[in-house]
C-alpha cells in the first residue's frame, strides 16, 4: 500500500505536536513516560531564588521537582507566594510535615525539601504543608552583621561627634595652653627625675650612716620591748590600781570639802569666816606696820635700868 504525501505530513505533524508536548512538560519537571506523580502546595513570603527548575528532596534523595509558583489570588494574601512541586514517589508523610527551603550549593542555588512527619493525618495529592525557609551561611553571616553594623555606624556618628565637640573646644588658644601644659609637665617629670638622682646618690653616700642608724633603732626597739617585760613584772597593775584607789579618796575628800564638812569645807564655804580671816589680816597687816614705824609704842626696855618714861607720840614730844 502505498503512503500518500498528506499522510506522511500528518503523521511528522502529530510526532512534532506530541515531541513539543513532552518537551514543555518535561521543562516543567513532568515526565509524562513516568508514572503518574503526587503534587503537594505551599506557601511562602519569599522564594529565595526557588525556580521551577529546582528539585525536590526527602532526606536527601532526589523526589520529584518544582513546578509552579504563582502569586496567591486572595486580596488578604497578597504579595504570598504559592508553591507547586511534585513527588514521584510512593511515599507517605502526613500533613504535619514542612516544605523548607534551602542552599543546595554555595552558589546560591536554592532547592525544596520535604521533612517528613508521621504524626496525624496522611498528606494526599493537592494538600498544603506548611512552608519553612531555612537560613544559609550567608544569610546567618548577614543577620548577625546587620546589628553589628548599625552599632558601628552609631559608634562613628558618636566618634564624629565627639571629634566635632572637640575641634570647637580646643581651639587656638586652648591647643597654645595644651602645649604649655605638656611641656610643664615634661618639665616637672625632668625635675623628679633629677630629684630621684640626687636621692638615689644621698642614699649611696650615706649607706654606712643608715645602717647604723637603722642598727641604733633596731637595738632601741629591743630596749623598749625589754622596759615592756620590766614593767610587766614589776606589777604596774597593782601600781596603777593602787593610783586608781588614791584618785578615788582624793575626790571624796573634794566632795566632802565641797560638801561644807569638816574644818576645811567650814573654812571655804562659810563666807562669815572668810571675812573674819580676811579682816584679821588685814588688822594684822596693820599692826605689822605699826610696830615697824614705831617699834617703841610696843618694846620698853632700859640697858642701865633707867626707868622708862612710856611711850608719846612724835608730836607731844616736839611741844
Amino acid at each position: 500500500m502505498k503512503i500518500t504525501r498528506e499522510v506522511k505530513t500528518g503523521i511528522v505533524a502529530v510526532l512534532v505536536i506530541a515531541l513539543f508536548i513532552w518537551g514543555f512538560n518535561f521543562m516543567k519537571g513532568i515526565n509524562l513516560f513516568d508514572a503518574p506523580s503526587k503534587t503537594y502546595l505551599t506557601e511562602y513570603n519569599n522564594v529565595q531564588g526557588l525556580n521551577t527548575t529546582s528539585i525536590v528532596t526527602i532526606n536527601g534523595v532526589d523526589v520529584g521537582k518544582v513546578i509552579s509558583i504563582n502569586f496567591n489570588n486572595d486580596p488578604e494574601k497578597r504579595g504570598q507566594l504559592i508553591v507547586e512541586f511534585s513527588v514521584d514517589t510512593d511515599f507517605e508523610f502526613s500533613k504535619n510535615s514542612i516544605a523548607k527551603i534551602y542552599s543546595a550549593s554555595l552558589m546560591g542555588g536554592k532547592s525544596l525539601a520535604v521533612v517528613p512527619s508521621y504524626e496525624g493525618e496522611m498528606a494526599k495529592s493537592g494538600d498544603f504543608l506548611q512552608g519553612q525557609i531555612e537560613s544559609d551561611i550567608f544569610s546567618s553571616v548577614t543577620e548577625k552583621l546587620n546589628p553589628l553594623q548599625a552599632k558601628v555606624e552609631n559608634v562613628i556618628v558618636s566618634a564624629d561627634s565627639l571629634m566635632t565637640g572637640l575641634t570647637d573646644v580646643l581651639d587656638t588658644k586652648s591647643r597654645n595652653n595644651l602645649k604649655s601644659s605638656i611641656a610643664q609637665l615634661n618639665a616637672t617629670i625632668l625635675n623628679f627625675k633629677n630629684i630621684s638622682e640626687s636621692v638615689d646618690k644621698l642614699v649611696k653616700n650615706n649607706e654606712k650612716k643608715l645602717g647604723i642608724t637603722l642598727a641604733n633603732a633596731e637595738l632601741m626597739t629591743a630596749n623598749l620591748a625589754k622596759l615592756s617585760d620590766t614593767l610587766v613584772n614589776a606589777n604596774l597593775g597593782l601600781t596603777i590600781k593602787n593610783l586608781e584607789t588614791t584618785v578615788i579618796n582624793l575626790n571624796k575628800i573634794l566632795a566632802s570639802v565641797e560638801a561644807g564638812e569638816g574644818s576645811l569645807g567650814k573654812l571655804l564655804n562659810d563666807e562669815g569666816m572668810y571675812n573674819n580671816l580676811t579682816n584679821s589680816s588685814k588688822e594684822l597687816e596693820e599692826l605689822l606696820r605699826e610696830m615697824k614705824l614705831n617699834p617703841k609704842r610696843f618694846v620698853h626696855f632700859s640697858v642701865f635700868g633707867k626707868k622708862d618714861k612710856g611711850y608719846k607720840p612724835e608730836e607731844e614730844q616736839k611741844e
